[in-house]
């Protein structure tokens, strides 16, 4: 039991898991599952007990019970001691204090991830301010490879994603190059097909190693498929860069995905064989979003941020390329509005990166949820500041096929111009010498006869 003292009234939590639940920011989620805070001095309340509970107890009392959840046991038989040594003395409150010392740097933060849990990062967010969340997360460093090399300091990659509601070849062609056009692609091109079709995925992972073998392209592609869909693509002999799938932080949320852990390793170690990648061998994709597990009914009673911060531990077992949230996607059943979505997108953020995830950040909205598209302004810049590994690149800033909001072309290169921030150094590379950008990084003016634009068989349906 945790209790808490404020003037004449005392506050008193059953157990860890409803002191998580009361400590965080309010959100629409939480509400639903009745587990969120009836007032805001009972937060204070619960986040007042929560910064005197020791990191060890997060290894003591598990939220979800191990016997009855893989993740939970993935978190605790993988959990490294050694490396939690160095803050095992630590209280919640203190471990904000250490995270914040100058004297703790990008070294010593990746030296420690792997012997924190999600549950400590979790706890140690809701008792931190935006400005917090955004200085610790700019000093980790996680660097991945595979044609390229993302989130090197000073750097913003881009998935490029042109999707199609029909799947079209030529639109998803015209997409790709004008995103490319723009400078962007260089954490991934990937694409979110309208139908799981087995030959459509085979036409769609040809066309884009065409585009990408054609131009010496040194980056990636993605169909974000089902990691079963994907198996088969791969036992076809089809030419395969990244197994996608998205994940949650609860066994049954997982399974109403249709996939446990075993496939996941499975596809892991198909995707290795294939041996594409030239500078390194990070080749899983996973997307996460606060509120999947409340939407599945398979929280637990957990806060749908704990939750989120469980599916980076999952993510984090299969050293991934890229790791996004979907911040603002799934609606405002569970991030209301345009404050939060920006709170989760910065929590998101930095306890993906503390755990030693390359996180980026889908930063979107609903159209039916009370934010806009100047909240998604504040939440880029608020996550390029804090170091963001990459955002997303729709046409128009409107994806036609999941119909949602999302950043734009444009948008990367505002964030680029306004923080100095470069493209993948390989990326880079290629972009000049294609003339795209200058040696100066700015974006050049592309005539017809851009070499990108003569290559036209998907363009003109020659397919």
């Amino acid at each position: 039991m945790y209790q808490t003292t404020l003037g004449h009234r005392r506050y008193i939590f059953r157990d860890l898991r409803e002191l998580m639940a009361k400590a965080s920011p309010f959100r629409s989620g939480d509400a639903l599952a009745g587990i969120a805070t009836q007032s805001a001095e009972e937060r204070m309340a619960a986040r007042i007990a929560l910064a005197d509970v020791p990191l060890r107890a997060f290894l003591q009392q598990v939220l979800i019970p191990y016997e009855e959840d893989d993740v939970t046991r993935l978190i605790i038989d993988s959990h490294d001691s050694v490396a939690f040594a160095l803050i095992s003395h630590l209280t919640v409150g203190e471990f904000r204090n250490w995270l914040l010392s100058e004297q703790t740097d990008s070294a010593l933060l990746a030296k420690t991830a792997p012997g924190i849990t999600p549950e400590m990062a979790a706890a140690v967010s809701k008792i931190m301010r935006n400005q917090d969340l955004i200085l610790v997360a700019k000093k980790c460093r996680v660097v991945t490879r595979f044609r390229n090399t993302i989130g090197l300091p000073g750097h913003l990659s881009v998935r490029l994603q042109p999707n199609h509601p029909t799947d079209d070849l030529k639109g998803i062609a015209a997409s790709m190059l004008d995103g490319l056009l723009y400078g962007c692609g260089d954490a991934v091109v990937g694409i979110n097909p309208a139908s799981d079709s087995l030959p459509l995925l085979e036409k769609l992972n040809y066309m884009l190693d065409d585009v990408i073998s054609h131009f010496g392209i040194p980056t990636q592609s993605c169909v974000l498929t089902h990691v079963t869909n994907t198996l088969r693509l791969i036992e076809r002999g089809v030419p395969v860069d990244l197994v996608f799938q998205s994940i949650a932080g609860t066994q049954a949320t997982n399974a109403s995905f249709g996939f446990n852990l075993a496939m996941l390793e499975e596809a892991h170690q198909a995707a290795l064989s294939l041996n594409r990648g030239t500078l390194g061998n990070n080749v899983m994709y996973f997307e996460t979003g606060q509120g999947s597990c409340l939407s599945a009914n398979a929280h637990h009673g957990v806060d749908q941020q704990t939750c989120e911060a469980r599916a980076y531990a999952v993510a984090r077992h299969y050293s991934p390329l890229l790791v996004n949230t979907v911040v603002g996607f799934i609606g405002p059943e569970y991030l209301y509005d345009g404050k939060q979505i920006i709170r989760a997108g910065l929590e998101d953020h930095f306890c993906g990166k503390l755990l030693g995830v390359p996180l980026g950040c889908d930063v979107c909205y609903t159209n039916h949820a009370e934010a806009d598209q100047d909240d998604m302004d504040t939440l880029l810049t608020l996550l390029a500041t804090a170091g963001l590994t990459f955002l997303i690149g729709v046409p128009g800033a409107d994806d036609i096929m999941l119909n949602y909001q999302s950043t734009s072309f444009h948008d990367a290169l505002y964030i680029r111009e306004l923080l100095g921030l470069k493209h993948a150094p390989e990326f880079g590379d290629w972009l000049t010498q294609m003339q795209i950008i200058d040696a100066q990084g700015r974006l050049q003016d592309a005539s017809h006869q851009h070499p990108l634009l003569q290559h036209r068989p998907y363009l003109e349906g020659e397919v």
